[in-house]
Order: structure tokens, then C-alpha cells, then sequence
């Protein structure tokens, strides 16, 4: 048997107890059929180089030969983690919203694609806050997660800072302001909601609309920025409170648009999804895009490329983002703080817009 726990561990080529009538089912039984301490076999399943590559593989062999699976649960419990990262997507500004949401897809999508690659699951959670809620203390609090990605801050953002004071493996898709406690992934909404409508007004719009709920913080500062571009040009911006609820938004477009005082050239949406709602409204009401009304998105969703005309639109770096929220998440994990990141939106052009 080798010995020290510093030494480059080597089999002795102990007696050879393989045989169809040997049973492997615990690390002991795996180490008499190696000839071996259980202490290498551990470390040779885990892949530690301090057991050498002949070792190594040969036992790595022969728990593949006999169907041996480490018993993970109790590995997990003596290193305390649990393997699994909570996502939640609070909705206490929009509580009809739906987790289908293509935005929530597209980022859950990437999400999950980094958690599974780092060697986490997944656990989802849809919150529905109330005035008193609890919604992330239970989840953090549960025993049950190694850390939480927060899909939105919704009208929730107090409550985040107050949970990410005590609680550290937390990171938030959403939108940074001075003083946040908790970290903060996301866009600069903004000088995305600035683009937006600079961009209209060189296209030619003179009477621009914003049609978003601004009560969620990523939404409103979407449109402080699309309202200080339109003030600089010397234009007023219409406000029209649109839900983010997808059933909601096409007969809510239709109404606002059938007001007398509305009579609007150019759209700045808060989603794309709103501005594909806004693209079939104006074809549904005899109004040509980008002839008659110029349109802009924000996302860059895949699916804003394949309307008809493609929307353009103001790209949000989602994939890129849901690889940082993880990097960040794993860091706060070991204890490391990290900084928040504000990531520069960039503007789409295609055929909803004139130029």
C-alpha cells in the first residue's frame, strides 16, 4: 500500500481480486480490487494528479469494468455544497408573465448551458412577491442551493440588497445604480433607451412614443434615457404603459393607437417582444413600416431577424452576460467578491427603421 498524502502515489500491484464473482460497491471494495487505500481510489476518481496517470487510469478502469458510481450525496455532504444553483425569476411587477417569455428563455438557455458545463444543476423557481414577501430569503435560507442567479429585479430591488447584505453567492441579471449592494450583471439600459430613440430621430421620427410598464428599474431607465434624447432634440415622448404580459400587449397597443391626442412616427419598445406586438398592430390598422411609423426593439432576441420586416432593434449581450453571472456566482461561492458589470448595448439596424 502507498502511504503520504505528498508522495506521487503509486499501486503496488497488490493481489489481483477482479473476477465475475466480485461485488464493487463501496470505495473499499474498489480499493482491495485495485490493491490500493481508499483514500487513491478517491483521489483517482476525482481526477487529482497527486495519484500518478498509469494509477489513475487503471483505476478509473476498473470502475468503469465493474459499474462502481461514487456515492455523491455523501460526497456532497462532507463538502457541504449541494451541486445545485438555484434560478429564480421574480414577477412582482407583471405577475402574469410568463417563465415562456422569450426574453426569460433565451437567458435561462444560457444559464443553464454554463451552470451544466461548470458541473452544477439547476433548480428553477418562478416568485410571485407580495407587499411582505420572503420570496428569496426561502430560497437562499432553504440548505438546498450553493448560490442563486436572480433573472430580473423587478419591483424587487430593495428587497434584493437587503437579502445580498448577509447573503454572498448571489448575482443578479438586471440594471446597476449607485449604492447597490447586490451584483449586478446586466445592460445599461439607459444609454440603450438613448440609442433607441437617437436613432428614430435621425431616421426621420418627429412624434416619438415609449411603450413599456416602467415600473420594473430596467424598463424605466430604458426610458429616462429615450426621454433625454428626445428632449436634446427639442421632441416630446408620448408614454404608453404597455404589460409585459404577451396576451396583454397587442389589445393594450391597439387602444393607446386609437386615441385621438396619439399620433405617434416612431416607437421606442421597451422589449422586442413589444415591438413585434406594435410591428402586427400598425400592419393590422393599415399603417406601413417603416413608411408610416418607424419601430425599435430592445433585446436582439433570435427571433427579432425573422419578423417581417426584421425589427431593428438594441442588443443586449445575453449570452455573454449569462457567462459573467456564472463566473461571478462561482467566485462569491469561494468566498471572492466581485465587482457588478454594466455591459454597453449596441444598436441593430434592419427594415423597421428607415435608415
Amino acid at each position: 500500500m502507498e502511504t503520504g498524502a505528498g508522495e506521487d502515489i503509486k499501486g503496488t500491484g497488490g493481489t489481483d481480486m477482479s473476477g465475475p464473482d466480485v461485488e464493487v460497491r463501496t470505495l473499499a471494495d474498489l480499493a482491495r480490487v485495485a490493491g490500493v487505500s481508499a483514500g487513491t481510489v478517491s483521489r483517482a476518481l476525482a481526477g487529482k494528479e497527486l495519484v500518478n496517470t498509469e494509477t489513475r487510469e487503471r483505476i478509473q478502469a476498473l470502475a468503469r469494468q465493474y459499474g462502481f458510481r461514487p456515492n455523491q450525496m455523501a460526497s456532497k455532504l462532507r463538502s457541504r455544497r449541494t451541486g445545485v444553483i438555484g434560478v429564480v425569476i421574480p414577477l412582482g411587477h407583471e405577475k402574469r408573465q410568463s417563465i415562456s417569455d422569450p426574453f426569460f428563455l433565451t437567458l435561462l438557455g444560457h444559464l443553464a448551458d454554463q451552470l451544466t458545463e461548470s458541473g452544477y444543476d439547476l433548480m428553477l423557481s418562478r416568485a410571485i412577491p407580495d407587499g411582505t414577501s420572503d420570496w428569496l430569503e426561502r430560497i437562499t435560507g432553504s440548505g438546498m442551493v450553493d448560490g442563486v442567479l436572480v433573472i430580473g429585479q423587478s419591483d424587487q430591488s430593495d428587497l434584493i440588497d437587503r437579502v445580498a447584505a448577509h447573503y454572498r453567492p448571489l448575482v443578479v441579471w438586471g440594471n446597476y445604480r449607485e449604492g447597490q449592494v447586490h451584483c449586478v450583471v446586466g445592460t445599461d439600459n439607459e444609454i440603450g433607451g438613448r440609442i433607441a430613440a437617437e436613432h428614430l430621430i435621425a431616421s426621420g421620427a418627429k412624434r416619438l412614443a415609449f411603450l413599456g410598464d416602467t415600473t420594473g428599474i430596467e424598463i424605466a431607465m430604458r426610458h429616462r434615457g429615450a426621454a433625454a434624447a428626445a428632449k436634446d432634440a427639442g421632441l416630446s415622448l408620448t408614454h404608453i404603459p404597455v404589460n409585459l404580459a404577451s396576451a396583454e400587449m397587442g389589445p393594450q397597443i391597439k387602444a393607446a393607437l386609437g386615441m385621438p391626442d396619439v399620433d405617434c412616427d416612431g416607437f421606442v419598445c421597451a422589449s422586442d417582444l413589444i415591438a413585434m406586438s406594435a410591428l402586427r398592430v400598425l400592419y393590422e390598422t393599415g399603417r406601413a413600416v417603416p413608411d408610416d411609423a418607424q419601430i425599435v426593439g430592445f433585446d436582439d432576441l433570435p427571433m427579432a431577424a425573422q419578423t417581417m420586416p426584421p425589427l431593428t432593434t438594441i442588443r443586449q449581450e445575453i449570452a455573454e452576460g449569462a457567462r459573467v453571472m456564472v463566473e461571478r456566482l462561482k467566485a462569491r461561492i469561494e468566498g471572492e467578491s466581485t465587482e457588478s458589470l454594466a455591459m454597453a448595448p449596441s444598436l441593430i439596424v434592419r427594415r423597421t427603421t428607415r435608415r
